[in-house]
């Protein structure tokens, strides 16, 4: 049990550099919705409330205003906030705004009376919460209602976060309620075994508090960074997409540039430092590749076709990759010869087909043709396949193959 107690000891500092970091991360988010701000506001007074419980609170503390006890009451004040914090959360989820007064009249007097009752208790020293060893020290309902404050609280936040976290709609929601939810629940275990330590003097689940405490305070930074690390992770993607099709598309626009939306820049600076978000970065550049894609199809005469046919037939690469390899040879003959001032061709049958095709799919075709226009010498990584390319032009409505 000791090595476990030090252990949960040594988290103290890492959960509360993580709250704070998170609380940091999603104060503008906070700010901007105010859906989020129940959630923030939880976890920021918890964090408060951590801070000024940790040793180094509590030197500084100290160190600042002396070994009064009005300021171990400030500290279990900021704990009774962050009850409230975490049931103004619960509330804003499923009740009125005439509850939300409700609750924030009920905070207010709970916080009036926890000082009144700290007030007219026997002379004490400072105090905070029961120790593990010794009695423990003053007022009984002073305890019972700062206890029973938390529990009330934890339990209803658990009920709510684990009943719509499972309705919620997205995998991110449903993530951040659920985590949110057991870090919670860590909490009423401790305030829960501190309940048992008051009312029965049971001392054993004392050693283990400082490892739930702060693996709570873990999840609730987690809880609240959910959507950023989301956020962060689709960039990430979308970054390394627009990489990958970078070179396809650059020399298709050369050949074509009048679809191009914006003036042409490197690779490098594209990915670092874009000018729109990435999203929307790499949504341009596919409809442009299309676009170009369009355009270059009027270059593609009948015989390079058939040759990029009869190539695909030769091929041992995956049936299921032959139409991105054929796209990518007749698109780097017909980029050469629109570059060398060749004439617009007939409309050849095949070259062009369209029909429906979702995002994902398109943006999977367009990378695995950039993959196979970068390789070298094209013309041998074809197998058997008929010539249907999917893309989509959203720019003129139309959606289709090429």
């Amino acid at each position: 049990m000791n090595e476990l107690s030090d252990f949960g000891r040594s988290l103290t500092y890492p959960s509360i550099v993580t709250l704070w970091f998170a609380i940091l991360v999603r104060l503008p988010g906070a700010i901007r919705s105010p859906r989020q701000r129940g959630l923030w506001l939880a976890v920021a007074t918890a964090a408060t409330a951590m801070t000024l419980n940790s040793p180094v609170g509590v030197r500084l503390t100290t160190a600042a205003c002396g070994p009064d006890l009005h300021i171990s009451l400030a500290r279990n004040m900021f704990g009774v906030l962050s009850a409230g914090a975490v049931l103004y959360f619960v509330v804003s989820t499923t009740g009125s705004r005439r509850l939300r007064r409700t609750l924030c009249v009920a905070v207010a007097v709970t916080m009036t009376v926890l000082p009144v009752l700290d007030a007219t208790s026997a002379s004490h020293g400072e105090h905070g919460i029961p120790p593990a060893f010794g009695d423990p020290i003053f007022s009984l309902p002073y305890w019972l209602i700062l206890m029973t404050t938390h529990l009330a609280a934890n339990v209803a936040c658990v009920y709510v976060c684990w009943r719509y976290g499972a309705r919620a709609h997205t995998r991110s929601l449903r993530v951040s309620l659920h985590l949110f939810g057991l870090g919670t629940a860590l909490v009423g275990v401790y305030w829960l075994a501190l309940l048992l330590r008051l009312a029965s003097g049971t001392r054993w689940p004392m050693s283990v508090m400082p490892l739930v405490m702060n693996l709570h305070g873990f999840l609730r930074a987690a809880a609240i960074l959910v959507s950023s690390v989301l956020v962060v992770g689709r960039t990430l993607a979308d970054a390394v997409t627009t990489w990958r099709l970078w070179p396809l598309w650059h020399d298709l626009v050369d050949a074509a540039p009048h679809v191009a939306l914006a003036k042409n820049r490197s690779r490098l600076l594209d990915v670092l430092w874009p000018s729109v978000p990435h999203r929307l970065l790499l949504y341009r550049k596919m409809i442009e590749t299309c676009d170009a894609i369009l355009v270059l199809s009027d270059y593609v005469a009948a015989e390079m076709l058939n040759r990029a046919r009869r190539q695909v037939a030769a091929s041992r690469i995956p049936a299921a990759k032959s139409d991105a390899a054929v796209l990518a040879y007749v698109m780097r003959e017909a980029r050469r010869a629109k570059l060398a001032g060749l004439p617009r061709r007939q409309p050849t049958d095949g070259v062009v087909r369209f029909d429906n095709v979702d995002l994902e799919g398109e943006k999977a075709f367009l990378l695995e043709t950039a993959r196979a226009y970068a390789s070298a010498p094209v013309p041998r990584a074809f197998k058997r396949g008929p010539l249907s390319v999917r893309c989509r032009t959203r720019r003129t409505g139309a959606k289709g193959y090429y």
